[in-house]
């Protein structure tokens, strides 16, 4: 388990090492212009998209979306989703019989079947939204789990959120980027 956990804090690490690097260069940039330091919010969207590719950040999540892909076939998430661009329309994905918080990390529940549950919300009779999980992958009893699989198993839903991450941020820097334009109004 520690290698694909280990793998996950590696790719943390290095973006966050890209973006620090990354907003150096502009301050430098910025004192021998003499110019006013710009805060990445003020940035025009089109500008921002191109800075974000040009960081490696995109390099990142397209190394994590591959992985991600990868253990899609391997643990044949296909079966359940076959569209592979599907399982991210999903609003969470957790797991059932293995342990994902810091003090049960990784730990099978004894006589609990193995999933990978997705979330999704659905209007029921009267329209009030509700929460539906859905099974993507049925893995047997805690018990009989193969290690190799077990890990392969947390490490897809691991990166499965992390891509959920990059994309609410970018959900939220679209929104920033709409209240900064200048307009009478927003609405």
């Amino acid at each position: 388990m520690s290698s694909s956990l280990d793998k996950l804090k590696a790719l943390t690490s290095r973006l966050e090492e890209q973006l620090t690097q990354k907003e150096a260069t502009a301050d430098l940039r910025a004192e021998k212009k003499d110019e006013p330091k710009v805060s990445p919010l003020s940035v025009s969207a089109e500008k921002k998209e191109k800075s974000v590719k040009h960081s490696g950040f995109d390099g990142i999540r397209e190394e994590n979306i591959a992985r991600v892909k990868v253990l899609y076939e391997k643990l044949k998430i296909f079966e359940k989703s076959p569209d592979f661009d599907d399982i991210f329309i999903y609003k969470a994905m957790n797991l059932s019989g293995i342990g994902l918080k810091e003090e049960d990390f990784g730990e099978v529940r004894e006589g609990k079947y193995i999933q990978i549950i997705a979330i999704t919300y659905e209007p029921d009779k009267n329209g009030k939204k509700k929460a539906k999980n859905v099974s993507l992958g049925y893995f047997g009893k805690a018990e009989t789990l193969d290690p190799t699989l077990k890990n392969e198993i947390i490490e897809f839903v691991l990166r499965w959120r992390y891509e959920k991450a990059f994309q609410n941020v970018e959900h939220y820097k679209d929104l920033i980027a709409r209240v900064e334009i200048p307009k009478e109004t927003l609405f």
